[in-house]
């Protein structure tokens, strides 16, 4: 049985997403019934998110959701994910596992910026040479298979950079979510549609407890999902990433012309938001890491918008990018990447500048908070 997708130009295979379906409602239903007790015993704890200058809550807010969103990836993973002992997926998932305890560390003790860098370097290179690596370019900038040496610093600036880029984005409420749950979604497709079914298990596994999670998480949010969700979510992101990439290469008929940038695209928002906020800082002087309120969540919130609005303009901006990505693949690389970028620039200054289409409210006239 297929059912056939005009608009978005791809033919789908049902049956061939049985064990992904179950994957996706396995992981939505084990986080849903999670994250209440998560919630109950982080406020027992007073484990709390507590807000400060550069926070855009008013309230505390019970942190570490992620420890459910991760419950549910490996629970249906546990049912239904073909394990073996191939290093990749050893090295895998010992990394969510660590990544994970680094994000509750973190949560609990905010720890230093240099030491979570050092244990993710530490994962990306553990990875890297277990056999996940970007190998090649596939033509962009004329570029096709690396030398081992760039395999490695491409694979592991990548996983970082990725990684990272989510922990960052995670600013109000329902942003990283949606924007991870639309990635992981795409991904799981693409994976499966190129003929990795098993590594796509993982997308739809992780899209599934992102979703419950959102449940709890869309403003006014219940629960932040925290370092906790928000490193696994950029690592396993980044991971897929490249995995796609890699079957792209191999396969008999692939079904992206050339996948490396349609992957930065599933990416492009919070890696491009990173790399924005970074030269911004750097040129005014200041250290790249230094906090402000100039992110792309940031620039609709210091106008008076409320998470709810921003979350969604900015999600809108990603399923925009997405399908500008996939339907312009047959481009030359180097002038998509080009289109894609000039996108950006044009929807950050659009963003920044939203308040003279949609005033905001007298003051007085808002919500609390909002």
């Amino acid at each position: 049985m297929k059912s056939h997708y005009y608009l978005l130009q791809i033919d789908l295979s049902l049956i061939t997403y049985k064990f992904a379906l179950l994957c996706f409602l396995s992981a939505f239903v084990v986080t849903l019934i999670t994250i209440p007790p998560v919630i109950n015993l982080i406020r027992k704890y007073r484990l709390y998110d507590v807000p400060n200058a550069r926070k855009e809550h008013s309230t505390p807010i019970p942190t570490m959701g992620g420890v459910a969103i991760v419950a549910g990836m490996m629970a249906a993973l546990f049912l239904w994910f073909p394990f073996s002992n191939q290093p990749g997926q050893i090295s895998f998932f010992f990394s969510v596992i660590v990544l994970l305890a680094l994000g509750i560390m973190d949560d609990l003790k905010d720890l230093s910026a240099r030491y979570k860098f050092v244990v993710q370097f530490a994962l990306a290179s553990l990875v890297a040479v277990a056999g996940i690596r970007i190998t090649s370019f596939d033509g962009l900038f004329g570029i096709y298979e690396l030398p081992l040496t760039a395999q490695y610093t491409f694979t592991i600036l990548a996983i970082v950079g990725i990684t990272n880029a989510f922990n960052l984005i995670d600013g109000i409420d329902g942003l990283a979510g949606g924007i991870g749950f639309m990635s992981l979604v795409i991904l799981g497709l693409f994976l499966t549609m190129s003929g990795d079914v098993n590594t796509a298990l993982i997308a739809f596994s992780l899209a599934g407890g992102m979703l419950a999670f959102l449940y709890f998480n869309f403003n006014p949010a219940r629960i932040f999902m925290g370092d906790t969700g928000s490193l696994v979510l950029g690592f396993v992101t980044a991971i897929l990433c490249i995995r796609l990439m890699e079957v792209n290469l191999v396969a008999t008929n692939p079904v992206l012309p050339h996948a490396p940038v349609f992957v930065l695209s599933i990416v492009l928002i919070p890696v491009f938001d990173t790399l924005r906020v970074f030269t911004v800082r750097i040129w005014k002087g200041k250290s790249p890491f230094s906090p402000d309120k100039t992110h792309i969540h940031h620039l609709l919130t210091n106008q008076g918008f409320s998470h709810a609005i921003a979350a969604k303009l900015i999600c809108f901006v990603h399923a925009f990018v997405l399908m500008e990505a996939f339907w312009l693949r047959n481009l030359r690389q180097e002038f998509l990447l080009l289109i894609l970028a000039v996108f950006m620039l044009l929807a950050t200054v659009m963003l920044k500048n939203i308040n003279l289409l949609f005033p905001r409210k007298e003051p007085g006239t808002e919500k609390a908070g909002i």
